[in-house]
């Protein structure tokens, strides 16, 4: 039954994403909105919901290890597997105010958890943790982000949406949108679930489950979604989705699950986070060479993940 269900999941995930890109795209062709504002919030939002529930559901059971390693492998398989094989399937043109504002954003996000993870330097800390305190200075930072959205929503209208894009009816693409999402969020549970009971009659330790199954399993959306964005032309919400997702998985969901709940961080998931900002890092160099990545590029990136597969299965 865990590998029909896994199948299911796929199917609804693909359906889902192909389903949300036709309605987003529309919608910010109709309104003039900035393809790549949709990238930044719906679309990004939307495809990390799995992330958001899974983390926060696995913080109020005092599932610590899945809770951050969900996010932080999430993290590294957007950046080196959505990204890396989005641009092997169509290089990535980025905009500049992406590298100039967004990038740098979620490489601050990356180095502020970094710092806030250390706690075992008090005296009081008998264990590195995420405490509450550091869930309200995530949950701040987010705020700013989401401020400086709307004032890009406000002040700025995108006159160079693609021509090639369907324009279709406004309750339509509404419709899309939501049952898309809907698609999304249904089918990366299935996926998680099934592979995660699957993984764990293997004998998987439930760290490694997280930064593997669960993680990627959370992360299909953004890849099936960037996938299906850049074969339409929609760059922006390939680039968008991807680095969105991940400043909304670092910002919110890890803010709001400490906030409810002080997450307990063991000592070798900090290498899985000193792979997460490389891989970040790495990603905004090849971002700023030629304000693109292209499909060589975008090969490096996909083989640095399966490198570090390879490692932490080994571990």
């Amino acid at each position: 039954m865990n590998y029909i269900l896994l199948l299911i999941g796929f199917l609804l995930l693909i359906k889902g994403a192909d389903g949300f890109v036709s309605g987003a795209s529309s919608i910010a062709k109709k309104f003039r909105i900035p393809s790549l504002l949709i990238g930044l919030t719906i679309v990004a939002f939307g495809t990390s919901a799995p992330e958001a529930a899974v983390s926060v559901t696995a913080a109020l059971k005092g599932q610590n290890d899945m809770a951050i390693a969900n996010v932080v492998g999430s993290n590294i398989f957007n950046f080196l597997v959505v990204i890396g094989i989005t641009a092997m399937v169509k290089p990535i043109k980025v905009q500049k105010s992406t590298i100039i504002k967004e990038f740098p954003f979620v490489i601050l996000a990356s180095f502020v958890f970094w710092v806030i993870s250390h706690d075992i330097k008090f005296q009081y800390a008998a264990e590195n943790m995420l405490s509450r305190a550091d869930g309200y200075i995530l949950l701040s930072l987010f705020a700013i982000f989401m401020y400086y959205l709307i004032e890009m929503a406000i002040t700025s209208k995108d006159e160079s949406v693609e021509d090639e894009i369907e324009e279709i009816s406004t309750s339509k693409s509404i419709i899309y949108s939501i049952l898309g999402i809907i698609g999304i969020i249904i089918g990366g549970q299935l996926v998680v679930n099934s592979a995660s009971n699957i993984a764990l009659s293997w004998g998987m330790s439930e760290n490694l489950v997280g930064l593997t199954i669960v993680s990627i399993g959370t992360s299909l959306p953004e890849l099936v979604t960037s996938i299906v964005a850049a074969r339409k032309g929609e760059s922006d919400i390939a680039i968008g989705n991807a680095v969105g997702s991940n400043i909304f998985n670092l910002l919110f969901v890890l803010g709001l699950s400490s906030a409810i709940h002080s997450i307990a961080i063991h000592t070798e998931v900090f290498y899985d986070m000193i792979v997460m900002i490389f891989a970040t890092i790495l990603t905004y160099f090849f971002a700023i060479t030629k304000k693109s990545i292209n499909r060589s590029e975008g090969a490096v990136l996909f083989a640095i993940y399966i490198a570090y597969l390879v490692y932490i299965i080994m571990r």
